[in-house]
Formats: structure tokens, sequence, C-alpha cells
């Protein structure tokens, strides 16, 4: 059976959300960070717009067609570059472990970047740790590491230091 016949890709729905935030803990064990995710479903449903509110965030899944099992999830956002304009972050993609080397990894990829097509995006950004062998599988895909072509760094601003530049602003 090929990845198109054996998975689907959707949008996420509110009843998916309970397996990707099992899954993004997963994917947080994985990456040694167990303690790092702080959001609640509620949260994921808030911030994917799913309640009816703003979209923050655009929440994927790919489904098993055997089993209408999740067995992987993208969450990605619109995004700007002021040279090229649209883009897409790729914030996650996760496959369980008993799907990979079946093309669900790929096939997921390959969906997220019909979507910066069909966006009219002119480009897919995501991080990947150093160390992650993923980083094969993205190369392989066509993705260029810019760390090593561009000597791009990726920096982060945490919730107290922003709270601590904004009390800076003079009144």
């Amino acid at each position: 059976m090929s990845e198109q016949t054996e998975f689907s890709f959707r949008r996420a729905e509110i009843e998916d959300i309970k397996a990707v935030r099992e899954m993004i803990q997963e994917l947080a064990d994985f990456e040694r960070m167990s303690n790092g995710p702080e959001l609640s479903e509620q949260d994921l449903i808030r911030d994917a717009g799913l309640s009816g509110g703003p979209e923050y965030c655009q929440i994927y899944v790919l489904v098993d067609n055997a089993t209408r099992h999740i067995i992987g999830y993208a969450i990605c956002f619109n995004s700007y570059s002021t040279w090229q304009g649209r883009a897409l972050f790729l914030e996650d993609i996760y496959v369980r472990p008993a799907y990979r080397k079946r093309g669900a990894g790929a096939r997921i990829f390959r969906e997220v970047a019909a979507l910066a097509v069909k966006f009219g995006c002119r480009r897919l950004d995501f991080h990947v740790l150093s160390w992650n062998p993923a980083r094969g599988f993205y190369e392989r895909l066509g993705a260029s590491n810019l760390t090593a072509s561009e000597d791009w760094h990726y920096y982060r601003v945490e919730e107290a230091q922003l709270k601590k530049l904004s009390s800076e602003l003079l009144p």
C-alpha cells in the first residue's frame, strides 16, 4: 500500500487534540525535554481557532486509514520574510515510532509543503536540533541547513525577559 492510500492528512478537529497533545509529549520526551510542554488540550484548541477565536497556529493530523488512529501531526503558522514575502513556519512535525520508515513523515512534510504552495508562500521554515537524526531526512527532501550555509543563529526571548523589556518602555 502506498503512503497516499495508507494515510490521510487533514486539518485537526477538537476531538483530535487529545492525541496531538499526547504526541507533543512524546516528542518532548524524544528531545530530552520532558518537562517542556506547558500547553493543555484547551490551549491547543483555543490557539488553533477550533473554539471560534483567532487562529494562532494550524494543526494537521496524519491518520492511519486502516485503524483510523492519528499517528502523526504537524503544527505550523503563517510567517513573513522581508525579502520574499509570505512564508510558512513548521513548528512541529511528529510521527509515532511504529509508523516511521513507512513514508508517514515524508507524507506529512510533503503535505505541509503543499499547504505552503496553496497559501502562496515562497518558503517553509523550521528548526531541527543539531543531534536529531531527522536532519538527514529533511536534507534528502531538499531542505537547506541555514546554520551551515548562511551562518544564521536562532534566538529566543523568553516570557520574563519580554515582560522586562516591555516594562522599560517610557510612559
